[in-house]
């Protein structure tokens, strides 16, 4: 079964308390039953699904990546745990799915894991998304996955799009090892040790960069290595993704001439590149 989802770019950012904006006012719209800070209620149980958490895979840009499985789990599941529950209604909305939501990131885990954890010992299932992406990577979920398997519960991971491998498949650069360090840290000194230690190692290194930052760390690398190739991937899957590969100067160089937009995914060769590396 195809899913009726048009190729569509989904917006990155989501609506908050007071924005006086159309997303805001679509957010506001949902008719998705969104459970923020009001006391747990768990839901008559479903039976559809296994018990236990459900981990999907969301889109990164694309609607039409969004898969079947994918779809099937979320209308199944008693509850959808987001990391932005506006965020990814938006998206369900899309789809056509009236769910029930419930808030999972950083600032709520703690209150939300015992709570989920209850649901499961009552025999019941939660899927669990971020904003784009694989949950867990780079995005809130560890801690519900490791106190998931330390209760007992099955934890079923469906596949789909990841930013990452996106980047790491159309790179031109070796696949194998790769070494993944998600967000680069927002200070200086912090990121440039970190950026050294990517130039000397044996393993193409792949890491988040937001586009506020990416000139500042393609300059630390233009510095540091000028002739070191790296990728610059941005707005992947979406209408405007691009891939600038090249030296570490040539790539600075670009941005420098071109201001970057969009989410950056930042991918730096090994220190000694095999000798099909060629580009």
């Amino acid at each position: 079964m195809q899913p009726s989802v048009p190729l569509s770019i989904l917006p990155m950012t989501s609506a908050r308390a007071g924005d006086d904006t159309e997303e805001a006012r679509f957010a506001g719209s949902l008719s998705s039953e969104v459970l923020e800070d009001e006391p747990f209620e768990a839901p008559q149980l479903s039976g559809r699904l296994p018990v236990g958490l459900h981990l999907v895979a969301t889109p990164i840009g694309n609607l039409g990546d969004i898969t079947p499985r994918a779809i099937e789990v979320l209308r199944h599941a008693d509850w959808v745990a987001c990391e932005d529950t506006r965020h990814s209604g938006m998206l369900f909305k899309h789809l056509g799915l009236k769910l029930r939501l419930i808030s999972l990131n950083e600032h709520n885990e703690a209150q939300r894991i015992p709570q989920l954890l209850d649901h499961m010992r009552a025999g019941g299932s939660v899927a669990m998304v971020s904003d784009a992406g694989i949950p867990t990577i780079s995005d809130p979920g560890q801690r519900l996955v490791a106190a998931t398997v330390q209760a007992g519960f099955a934890i079923d991971s469906l596949p789909g799009p990841s930013a990452v491998l996106t980047a790491l498949s159309a790179s031109g650069l070796p696949t194998t090892p790769f070494y993944f360090g998600g967000f680069l840290p927002h200070k200086k000194g912090a990121r440039t040790t970190e950026l050294v230690v990517a130039l000397g190692r044996a393993a193409t290194s792949i890491y988040f960069e937001s586009p506020y930052r990416i000139l500042d760390t393609l300059e630390i690398l233009a510095a540091a290595a000028p002739e070191h190739r790296i990728v610059a991937a941005r707005e992947l899957t979406k209408k405007f993704a691009e891939f600038q590969r090249g030296t570490a100067a040539k790539v600075h160089s670009h941005f420098q001439a071109k201001p970057p937009k969009g989410e950056f995914t930042l991918l730096i060769a090994p220190a000694t590149p095999p000798k099909w590396l060629t580009w």
